[in-house]
């Protein structure tokens, strides 16, 4: 697992990123952001690689560990996520 941060991910898979680390499966996800749930795939997927993580527990572990709580919050402003502390 690379050790960096939320960068190199794109608002919309952050977005998702910080969904699933509420435990959220893919077709949840996709109803709260109104999306397909192909798309959430996509985004996981994009998420998943360029974090360098094998799965969806690495890439929760990830974003614990290494986000940056600054883009966290960014990404938490156009969803229903509480603000990270």
């Amino acid at each position: 697992m690379k050790s960096c941060s939320l960068n190199p991910l794109t608002p919309a898979e952050r977005r998702v990123v910080l969904l699933l680390l509420e435990g959220l499966q893919n077709r949840a996800i996709a109803q709260r952001l109104v999306i397909s749930h192909r798309t959430v795939e996509c985004h996981i997927s994009r998420a998943l690689r360029k974090s360098g993580c094998r799965n969806r527990l690495e890439l929760a572990l990830w974003l614990i560990r290494d986000g940056d709580l600054a883009l966290n919050r960014q990404a938490c402003a156009g969803t229903m996520l509480p603000m990270p502390a």
